[in-house]
């Protein structure tokens, strides 16, 4: 189950169609979906979260609490709205599909994807270019 919260007056305008790609690549990637929750946030929002829990005093645009156990993928994904637009303006990329890279980003890493080297990025990269190829395909 894929849930969309807001604490932001953003508000997705396709849940439905979100909804059923990442179940898509989540079935397609040999993996089951538990309870999936995205809560849409500002910065300050976010930035508290990342003080609190991960002690990184910086801003970011997504903190991603896994709680899959084995194949079953399960967690909450927080997503700060205006760190996803500003990086759309950064990397000169539309607002919706920087939204989607960093929605389906967290969902890799409860795939076991990581982007801490170099390689690693690469890869996760290239998963999220696959992803978002699959829905705008």
């Amino acid at each position: 189950m894929i849930e969309f919260n807001y604490e932001t007056d953003f508000k997705l305008s396709n849940e439905n169609q979100l909804e059923n790609w990442i179940e898509q690549l989540v079935y397609n990637n040999g993996f089951e979906l538990g309870e999936i929750n995205y809560i849409f946030c500002d910065d300050v929002y976010l930035h508290k979260l990342n003080v609190e829990f991960l002690q990184h005093d910086t801003l970011t645009d997504i903190i991603s609490f896994d709680n899959s156990i084995g194949k079953l993928l399960s967690g909450d994904i927080f997503i700060s709205i205006e760190r996803v637009e500003e990086n759309a303006n950064d990397y000169h990329t539309p607002f919706k599909e920087e939204l989607h890279r960093v929605m389906i980003h967290g969902i890799l890493h409860y795939m076991g994807y990581k982007d801490k080297s170099v390689e690693e990025k690469l890869k996760m990269r290239q998963a999220e270019n696959n992803a978002l190829q699959s829905l705008n395909g």
